[in-house]
């Protein structure tokens, strides 16, 4: 299983079926197309190969310049690698890329990976101007050995809405945790560095662990959360709080992780903390005791929250 950065680094010495597109997120819907994918290779004895892009094209045509990740690109193709995908190519984007015809990126596809099938799903379109819509593609397949496979695009349990990494944004950001560990299929997470920071929670008994989290990924509502916490081979039951701590009279938003039965410095550790459930809103309180009696109920809820609903 590997993970590149280019067709051409890849160049398969196999025959592979092939699914494209950005993944951002990893969402129940692409878990499921990539599953069939794996399954289907292997059981021909080809590789299963995912190309997605970095930076997002969206970043790239619409210029966009919030936070706007579900995933590092990292995170990202462990998570692939680990549904069993033997190959992730994550190919940049950028104007080259967007410029290119989708006959000429076709031909590095066959090149490169020896492809037999592309996996897409029925709204998929490549290359410049979005010239390679299914038809056009299933046209190239004919003339350059390789069949389209169209999925039909996943719903959600209740049938009703297409699941989509847009939506799961909107949802991440107005925190309804819930809901994205729905479609996600998993709780919600983000990795950094744990760094210092103003140290007021050790002085009230409850310290945290501040995580430096990639300024590019999107970060739930202010707010309390419960969730798990994992420092290398080690998981931990954690409250987290993000938002600006007004009571401090704070101004910028900070990610701040209080480990449940831990005690240990981990400054410069990398830290991933999941965002399984929101607890509340933040709230300005009236002074250090009130607060300290809200986080001492936060981390109840949040541990009982997460005794009922078991780290897997």
């Amino acid at each position: 299983m590997t993970h590149v950065h280019s067709l051409q680094e890849a160049n398969l010495d196999t025959s592979s079926l092939v699914t494209i597109g950005v993944f951002d997120g990893l969402h129940t819907g692409h878990q499921t197309l990539i599953q069939r994918l794996v399954e289907t290779a292997h059981s021909s004895n080809k590789q299963a190969v995912i190309i997605t892009f970095f930076p997002h094209p969206d970043k790239v045509l619409r210029d966009v310049d919030e936070r706007y990740y579900l995933m590092t690109p990292t995170q990202r193709a462990d998570l692939m690698l680990s549904l069993g995908v033997d190959c992730v190519i994550t190919h940049p984007f950028n104007d080259d890329i967007r410029q290119i015809r989708a006959s000429e990126f076709v031909d590095q596809l066959v090149q490169y990976l020896k492809i037999k099938e592309l996996w897409v799903g029925k709204d998929f379109a490549l290359g410049y101007k979005r010239e390679g819509n299914v038809d056009f593609l299933t046209e190239q397949g004919k003339n350059k050995g390789f069949t389209v496979n169209a999925i039909e695009l996943i719903m959600n349990d209740a049938g009703n809405k297409v699941i989509r990494s847009a939506r799961v944004r909107e949802h991440t950001r107005q925190g309804d945790m819930n809901k994205v560990r729905e479609w996600l299929g998993r709780g919600y997470r983000v990795i950094g560095e744990v760094v210092h920071g103003e140290k007021r929670g050790r002085t009230i008994g409850f310290p945290t662990a501040n995580i430096a989290v990639w300024s590019e990924q999107i970060i739930p509502a202010n707010g309390v959360y419960a969730g798990w916490a994992t420092l290398g081979d080690e998981t931990f039951k954690a409250v987290t709080n993000i938002g600006i701590r007004p009571t401090f009279a704070g101004d910028n938003v900070t990610v701040e992780a209080h480990l449940l039965d831990f005690n240990r410095d981990i400054y410069g550790q990398e830290l991933e903390v999941t965002f399984e459930t929101r607890l509340r809103a933040e709230k300005k309180f009236n002074g250090i005791e009130e607060l300290i009696a809200q986080i001492k109920t936060d981390a109840e809820s949040a541990r009982m929250y997460l005794d009922a609903n078991p780290h897997s």
